[in-house]
C-alpha cells in the first residue's frame, strides 16, 4: 500500500518510453522490457560474440545479453548508463545480465567477474564505471566476488566511437594492467564489458589474462552487429 501511494505521488517513469511505471515495475516498463532485443546467446555456443574473438583470444566462453544498434531501445539505456549518472538502472541491466547469464551451461565454472576499468579521468566525471556497476548487479545474481581493481586503466585514450577496427585496437594497445596476476592463478574471470562493438577494448584486457594462463570468460551488456 505505502509502495503504490508514494508511486502515486512521486511517479517513476519508464527510461525508454517515459510512460509512468506502475508500483509492480521497475526502471522499464513491460511493454519495453519485452522489447529488449535480446540475442539469445546464452543459449548456445559459437555465437557472434564467441565468433568475434576467433583467432584474436583463448577465451572460453562469450556472450552479449543484448543487441545495440542506432535505433535500438539498447542505445538510449546505454546513453544514459554512461553519461546520465543512472547508478540504480546500471545496477538494474547488470542484475537483468545476471540472469541471463544463470542460464548458460558454464555460470558454475565462474569464480570472479572483472570489470574492463576507465580511467580516473573519465570515472570522476560520471561518477561511476559503468562496467564495475554492471558487474555489481551481476554478481547479486549470481553469487560471484567482483574484483574491481584486478585490472587497471593506465592510459588514457579517446573515445572509441566512430574509430575503425585498426584505430580502435591501436587507441587501446597497452592502455591496460593486470594487478597482481598470481592472486588470480586459480580463478576462472568473467570479463565484463558495456558495449562490444569490434571487440578491441575488451581484447586488450583479455590477452593480459591469456598471457597469464588465467582462463577467462567475457560478457557484454550489448553487442553492435556490423
Amino acid at each position: 500500500m505505502f509502495t503504490a501511494l508514494l508511486h502515486l505521488c512521486f511517479p517513476h517513469v519508464c527510461e525508454s518510453c517515459g510512460n509512468t511505471l506502475t508500483h509492480t515495475e521497475a526502471f522499464l516498463c513491460h511493454q519495453c522490457t519485452v522489447q529488449l532485443p535480446r540475442t539469445g546467446f546464452q543459449h548456445f555456443t559459437e555465437n557472434p560474440v564467441e565468433k568475434l574473438f576467433y583467432g584474436r583470444l583463448q577465451v572460453q566462453h562469450a556472450l552479449a545479453a543484448y543487441y545495440f544498434s542506432q535505433a535500438s531501445m539498447l542505445r538510449k539505456l546505454v546513453h544514459k548508463i554512461k553519461y546520465r549518472h543512472k547508478r540504480k538502472l546500471t545496477f538494474y541491466m547488470g542484475k537483468q545480465m545476471g540472469m541471463i547469464l544463470a542460464q548458460t551451461s558454464w555460470i558454475n565454472q565462474i569464480t570472479c567477474i572483472v570489470p574492463v576499468p576507465i580511467t580516473k579521468k573519465r570515472e570522476k566525471f560520471r561518477g561511476y564505471n559503468q562496467s564495475a556497476l554492471l558487474s555489481a548487479g551481476i554478481a547479486a545474481v549470481i553469487n560471484k566476488p567482483v574484483l574491481s581493481h584486478a585490472l587497471k586503466r593506465v592510459v588514457f585514450t579517446a573515445s572509441q566511437t566512430r574509430k575503425s577496427r585498426i584505430l580502435r585496437w591501436q587507441n587501446v594497445q597497452h592502455a591496460f594492467h593486470l594487478e597482481n596476476p598470481e592472486l588470480l592463478k586459480d580463478e576462472h574471470v568473467l570479463l565484463i564489458d558495456d558495449v562490444i562493438t569490434t571487440g578491441a577494448t575488451t581484447e586488450a584486457c583479455g590477452k593480459l589474462f591469456q598471457q597469464a594462463n588465467i582462463p577467462f570468460s567475457i560478457c557484454s551488456l550489448a553487442y553492435a552487429r556490423h
